[in-house]
């Protein structure tokens, strides 16, 4: 028995260790964008972050020996994928986090589960609606409204186009990950390289015709902003979430934006001095109890033989 259940215990340990991985990456992603779209407009910020991903995820791709895919329909796929997961989203939140506090963006994007769960539900039915996973949503809810308080959430009245952009971004947050399950069978490297590189392909003309980038004059904490957000929030995060997609599903793998909350407020406080909320410890508790509910596989009875 220890024998067989082993490896899936260390899968599953593994599997956990990367979604706090990955809501630590993406906690800081609001953070980053805070600092880089001071002084970079929106586009050509988000053009630059799929182009610098993009270009590491194709030279680690080249370096492992592997293959884009040549045929059209994979190319079209990694673009529509680009459109939900990067094009649409990325440059929804950069353009509200100009008016819109990263705390703050970092709670509306967390709602990301709560659209996949009734999406699958509704939908693609792909997952089984459970009451774990009810209670799981439920207790994440509760977990980031003592985690920011009732105070921080009463400036949700305004500057409300940018509020809505970023829901707007969780939505297409919550259909790539449904659909990020049709990649199943390729190196996770792959789709998140197809979806940046697309991206960069959308995203660059628009910033030379909108923006014309060579006359700007960017800080250097934008510019170093830019490249945190790159390489580490985008290249090497799209890696761990498309392994997550195929061993925790799209529901588990977005329940990590409930550790996000914590994680994403607790970086803006400690370097854009935003203020965090005084229960946030037993907050916090709520919140893995959600992540846990929502990922944690339910064990199948052994029966005697």
């Amino acid at each position: 028995m220890s024998t067989k259940n082993g490896p899936a215990k260390n899968n599953l340990t593994t599997d956990l260790a990367l979604l706090a991985v990955l809501a630590v990456l993406w906690g800081a992603s609001y953070t980053f964008i805070k600092i880089g779209v001071e002084t970079i407009p929106p586009v050509t910020f988000i053009a630059a972050r799929t182009l610098i991903a993009g270009g590491i995820l194709f030279a680690i791709i080249r370096w492992r020996g592997l293959t884009m895919p040549g045929d059209a329909a994979s190319w079209r796929r990694f673009a529509f994928q680009a459109c939900l997961n990067s094009v649409i989203p990325f440059t929804l939140i950069a353009a509200a986090e100009r008016s819109v506090d990263a705390g703050l963006a970092t709670i509306l994007n967390a709602t990301s589960p709560i659209f996949t769960f009734l999406l699958t539900a509704l939908i693609t039915r792909h997952e089984p609606v459970t009451l774990r996973k009810l209670i799981g949503v439920g207790a994440g809810i509760a977990g980031i409204c003592l985690i920011i308080g009732t105070e921080a959430l009463g400036g949700l009245g305004h500057e409300l186009w940018a509020q809505l952009a970023i829901v707007a971004a969780t939505i297409c947050y919550a259909g790539a990950a449904i659909f990020g399950r049709g990649f199943k069978g390729l190196d996770p490297m792959l789709p998140a390289a197809g979806s940046m590189l697309c991206g960069a392909i959308i995203l660059v003309p628009l910033s030379l015709v909108f923006d014309q980038p060579w006359t700007l004059a960017p800080s250097t904490a934008s510019i170093l902003a830019l490249l945190g957000l790159s390489v580490f929030s985008t290249a090497l995060a799209f890696v761990i979430y498309f392994r997550l997609i195929h061993t925790l599903g799209s529901v588990g793998t977005t329940s990590q934006a409930y550790l996000r909350v914590p994680i994403g407020v607790g970086i803006g406080a400690l370097f854009l001095g935003e203020s965090l909320g005084s229960t946030a410890w037993l907050g916090m508790g709520f919140v893995v109890a959600g992540v846990a509910a929502m990922t944690i596989p339910v064990r199948k009875p052994a029966f005697a033989r």
